[in-house]
């Protein structure tokens, strides 16, 4: 048997790929909006923080 006849016995299983798709579309609209707004400052220190020596907390 299949996967997709699997899948085809759950009901409501369509709920579960669109809510995904709308978790994943959020986020992504969240973050461009983040890095669009977030000024050059920050975006330079994020930048840098892979070269950077590793810091101690």
């Amino acid at each position: 048997m299949k996967f997709i006849n699997y899948l085809e016995k759950i009901l409501g299983v369509d709920v579960y790929a669109l809510t995904s798709l709308l978790i994943f579309f959020l986020f992504f609209v969240g973050v461009a909006l983040w890095v669009w707004k977030a000024d050059k400052k920050t975006m330079q220190e994020i930048s840098n923080i892979p070269l950077e020596e590793s810091r101690h907390i």
